[in-house]
Order: structure tokens, then sequence, then C-alpha cells
């Protein structure tokens, strides 16, 4: 998997790339003398970081886009009433469409660090995890040591491997795995920041928000919002893919227009049949819509979406999209946690009837499928069922034209990602 940069040289601001460049993706990689050559010494500002991040603007990286200030006041305030916290950050990436966590922890490890120790210190929690994957334990495991002996951190940090499902990045399953259960999500009445990992309170955040936090930190907050827009500043990973995988991980600002972030993998915005956004528990958008939405929770609310995690997978003219959200809903239905009724029941009748639809099973199946996508909305444990409803939806209203009333299935060529 790769990163896709631009041709053109950059410039350095106070610690770190500025607007002419990558900010997050520079590829200092697992070096600790690389990257303090690029970004300089890590920012001790401690409880003072609160407010640079709340003037900076940040949201969260890993979907929901709640502002990290917030998040961390919670947790300290949490820790004041109960005991020294646990800050967790969170790599797990489960979602298929989704590269970037992968190729920042491969370019930027220590940023990420950086930032975890800063939201460590500015808490003053008693110990650091790193959630990833089964396969980057070791690597980064032997990154932390060599920060551990350079006195680089003040906390320790341990790293724990998830187990490699779909929901394994929820926030509840880091919770669960961290204190020793097998990584499932939970039914959530207290929020993690009050109550997590051994009942302590718990900040989890996604390793692109601290890797922003490290950078806010260093350089304060007109830095940070000397990109993107004055609603939402900064940069942001996106991860690009088609029928074929991931084309790869572009950082890039906020608000900018999805058309020009489709070119940076030469497709033509005209040639869209539609783009997935926020991966597989986003929202179909047409491809005729594309050329008036950008990278913004505000313009993309427009069409009924959200930027999510940053993950765009598109379609072209001429490729059915009912065989893909079929195999889409497949594996949801095979990666849920099986904890309740919608996920053990509803979820695989769901499969099973985009499956009938996308093989020309007609209107009558694609009733049935709305019928079940409402009937397990909001009634789950987590909200694995609620994602997966409503992407359905969405799907439907704009690959209604591959539904043939009489069963039959219209469109061109077949096919689906593998």
């Amino acid at each position: 998997m790769t990163a896709i940069t631009e041709n053109r040289p950059s410039r350095h601001g106070p610690a770190g790339p500025d607007r002419s460049g990558d900010r997050v993706l520079t590829g200092a990689g697992g070096s600790l003398e690389r990257h303090h050559e690029i970004y300089g010494p890590r920012a001790l500002v401690g409880h003072d970081l609160i407010g640079m991040i709340d003037a900076a603007g940040l949201t969260g990286r890993g979907g929901a886009a709640f502002p990290v200030a917030r998040k961390i006041a919670a947790t300290a305030q949490a820790a004041r009433r109960r005991h020294r916290p646990i800050v967790v950050a969170n790599g797990a990436e489960g979602e298929p469409l989704s590269g970037k966590d992968a190729v920042l922890l491969h370019q930027s490890p220590h940023l990420v660090l950086d930032g975890l120790a800063a939201v460590a210190e500015a808490v003053g929690a008693q110990a650091a995890h790193l959630c990833v994957p089964a396969h980057r334990v070791d690597e980064l495991a032997a990154i932390v040591g060599d920060r551990a002996a350079a006195g680089w951190d003040r906390t320790p940090v341990t790293v724990t491997a998830t187990a490699g499902r779909f929901v394994d990045g929820e926030t509840t399953a880091i919770v669960d795995l961290l204190s020793g259960g097998p990584g499932l999500p939970r039914h959530r009445v207290v929020p993690s920041a009050v109550r997590g990992v051994g009942g302590l309170p718990t900040l989890v955040q996604n390793v692109e928000t601290l890797a922003h936090v490290a950078l806010v930190a260093r350089n304060g907050a007109a830095w940070f919002r000397g990109r993107g827009t004055a609603a939402e500043p900064g940069t942001a990973l996106v991860t690009l893919s088609s029928r074929a995988g991931i084309d790869g991980v572009v950082e890039t600002d906020l608000g900018t227009p999805l058309a020009v972030l489709l070119r940076r993998v030469a497709v033509d915005p005209t040639d869209l049949r539609a783009v997935l956004i926020g991966g597989f528990h986003g929202t179909w958008v047409d491809g005729r819509a594309v050329p008036r939405l950008a990278l913004s929770a505000r313009s993309l609310s427009d069409a009924g979406a959200t930027p999510g995690a940053g993950v765009f997978s598109y379609l072209l003219r001429g490729e059915r999209g009912l065989p893909v959200v079929a195999d889409i809903v497949c594996h949801l239905a095979q990666e849920s946690a099986g904890q309740c009724g919608p996920c053990r029941f509803g979820m695989p009748a769901l499969a099973e009837a985009m499956t009938a639809v996308a093989a020309g099973a007609g209107a009558h199946a694609a009733r049935r499928a709305i019928t079940l996508a409402d009937t397990i909305d909001g009634r789950g444990a987590c909200s694995h069922p609620d994602g997966t409803a409503h992407m359905v939806r969405s799907a439907l209203a704009v690959f209604r034209d591959e539904i043939g009333p009489d069963g039959s299935a219209t469109g061109t060529t077949g096919g689906h990602r593998s």
C-alpha cells in the first residue's frame, strides 16, 4: 500500500511540513533520529494541550469527528474523581477499504507516539497502549523500545495485537480487549472516558488523530489552522480505492473538492458511476453529485454522507453496484460480534436478501432488503447493524436502475470486489 504524493518540494515550518506538502506523511519511518530531524524535539505542554487543541479545532480522524479537546477534557475531569487514567492509540483499522492508519504507522510511527505521549501527560495517565493488527506488533514494539531507551517518553507504552476483525476498532471493543476480554463491542452506558479499561477513565484516540495532536503541541493552533477551512481546519488522510483494490492514501486539506482527490488517482469525475463514502458503514453517492462535493462534513451532509474515516471507493460507468453491495453485506454479516439478534439473525438475512437483489430477484427482493434494514437499525448491542442498514438503504437508492421490476437485473458489466 502506498501514499500518493505530489511532485513538488516540501518546505518545513517551525516543526514539520507546512502548507506546501504533507504534514504527517513525511516518510521518517521508524528512525527516531530522522523523526527528530524533521519535527524537532517532542513538545512538553502538559495540561495546556487541551486548550491548544480546542483552539486548533481538531476533530477525531477515526470516523466520528468528535472534538478532540472535549474528549481529553472529559477524561481529565473523570481522572480527578477516580484513579489515574489510561490512554490508547487505536490503530486497529478493521475497515477493509481503509489503509490510512497502516500507511501512517509505517511512515510516521513516532509522530503517533508523540501524540500519545502528549495526551498521556495532559491527563496524567498511568499507562499508554498502542493497539494494532498482530503483524505490526513486533515492529512497533521495537520502536517503542527505542523511544524508552532514549528517554523520549514519560509514560510506559504497551503494544497490543487486535484480532483482525471489522469491529476491532470500535472503542468498546478496544476497551474490552485491554480489559482482558476477546475484544468485542459492548453496550455502553457510561462513556469510556469516564469508565473504561478496568473501570478506569480511558481515552481512546485514532492514530491519525494523535499524529495531528503531536503537531498542534509543537506548532500551536494558528499553525494547524493554516490548512483546511475555517470551520474544518487541518489536513486529513484519505484512502482511495476501486473495484480492483486500494489505489493509495492521500494527505489533503479538509475542504478539498472530491473531484480533485479522485484526479490524484487518474479518475475523471465525469466517468463515475458512484462513490462509497466512509467505508462499509458509509453512504453510496451517485457519481453525478461528486463535482459539487468536498472533503468536508458540511459539504457531504448535502448528500447524506459524512467523511467518516476518509474512505472513498469508486465505481466507474458501466460497472454494476449491486453485486459490490451484496459482497459488502455478506462480509459484514460474517464479521459481526454475534452478540445480539440483529447481528445473529438480521444481518445474515439482509445479506441473503441483497444477494438475491444483485442476482436479479427484482423489486420484491429490494423491498424485503429495505424492511430487514429497518428492522435491525437501532436494535443492536453496538452500531454494526446500524451502519450496515444505512449503507444498504443508500445503495438501493443510488442503484435503483439496476433493479428490474419483473425480477431482472439491469446494467452492463458484472463483476465485483473479490
